[in-house]
């Protein structure tokens, strides 16, 4: 059979208070979740969520009632025999963004995955493999929303420190006196072996684009000693802040381990009486600040002496000692958690296209 048998289609329509921040309904568009509204819900059921018009065209899943803007399908089903969530899953297999109708926007046509072929499992398999992914993602889920309240609770503290009750004692002072700003390069692409896969970290402001973890090891590419001796790249240590200063300003992440960037980033090793926990939150306290000394006409850059220069107050040791302690144990269970989500993420990338394809049988197992 083909999904047309199986489903429809339907496209999404304005949503005139789509951004609220507080409202009931979840909005959708090609990449995701844009924001919420407090209107009637187009999608009166948990369905799937598929891209239609952009660059890149996603696939989401919402567990609740939603709306979807005019950018975006939603799905409804024609059988009882197919589960939604099942659905979503299969779907993920798919290279939508292949499926291009050739406009000038780049569009994927309904009809087109109509006709895409599908083997429909019995309902009592699917669920069993929805079941087992359903599982990883809820893990993963849970991690996520550990480390949000974790991330919560240190910025709440830095808020409380350093601006409710900052002392106006502190002395005025700028980046480079609370650490060192340092730029990054990149190696020739004329010299393939200047790159590798398991050689020093190097990381590009896209990395930091794909992976939204607070820590970062590796990026995509490694480079190889050779490389890094050809080039203007520059060795920092684990606990060094890396700030991306275009395409696009303020990318902030940690180096978990020794790192070289690409020029993109005027990354800060913060001194010893500062630490990494405050460096983090200052850089993203001052983003407003960096963004505004930016310049340039195709893109907004900060250069090297304008990081420098930002505007810091200098707070005492004590409280940046404070900060950093209270800091330590919650910055040590992100990172775990981040790990473990990682590993996670990678199991059920595996298990996905094995379980969509009936590669792996279900049907005997007992859930």
């Amino acid at each position: 059979m083909k999904w047309e048998d199986l489903i429809s289609l339907e496209y999404g329509k304005p949503v005139k208070d789509k951004y609220r921040v507080d409202g009931k309904v979840p909005v959708f568009g090609t990449n995701g979740q844009i924001g919420t509204s407090n209107l009637p819900a187009q999608c009166k059921i948990p369905s799937v969520i598929i891209g239609r018009k952009g660059a890149y065209r996603g696939v989401h899943f919402s567990s609740v009632p939603f709306s979807v803007i005019d950018t975006a399908f939603y799905m409804m089903p024609k059988t009882d025999e197919l589960d939604l969530k099942w659905a979503y899953y299969k779907f993920l297999t798919y290279d939508i963004n292949r499926m291009d109708s050739g406009s000038a926007i780049p569009s994927t046509d309904r009809y087109e995955i109509y006709n895409i072929p599908v083997d429909l499992p019995s309902l009592k398999v699917q669920k069993k493999e929805v079941s087992i992914l359903d599982a990883i993602d809820n893990k993963i889920q849970e991690n996520e929303r550990i480390n949000k309240n974790l991330e919560e609770q240190a910025q709440a503290y830095f808020t409380e420190l350093f601006i409710t009750n900052a002392d106006p004692s502190w002395p005025d002072g700028t980046l480079s006196d609370i650490g060192t700003v340092v730029g990054g390069g990149t190696p020739s692409k004329k010299h393939p072996e200047y790159y590798t896969e398991h050689g020093i970290a190097w990381i590009t402001p896209k990395d930091l684009s794909v992976d939204k973890s607070k820590f970062i090891s590796h990026g995509e590419n490694d480079i190889s000693d050779e490389g890094f001796n050809n080039s203007s790249a520059t060795k920092i240590p684990a606990g060094s802040v890396l700030f991306s200063s275009r395409a696009p300003i303020g990318y902030i992440a940690i180096a978990a381990n020794e790192v070289t960037t690409n020029q993109g980033f005027k990354s800060v090793i913060p001194n010893d009486d500062i630490g990494t926990a405050y460096m983090y939150y200052f850089l993203k306290q001052v983003l407003p600040t960096i963004e505004g000394m930016a310049s340039g006409s195709t893109f907004k850059e900060i250069s090297g002496s304008g990081m420098k220069s930002v505007p810091a107050v200098i707070p005492d040791k004590e409280s940046t000692r404070k900060f950093n302690d209270f800091c330590a144990p919650l910055f040590k269970q992100q990172a775990i958690l981040e790990a473990q989500n990682k590993n996670l993420a990678q199991t059920r990338d595996s298990l996905l296209p094995r379980l969509m394809s009936g590669e792996i049988d279900v049907s005997s197992i007992d859930l």
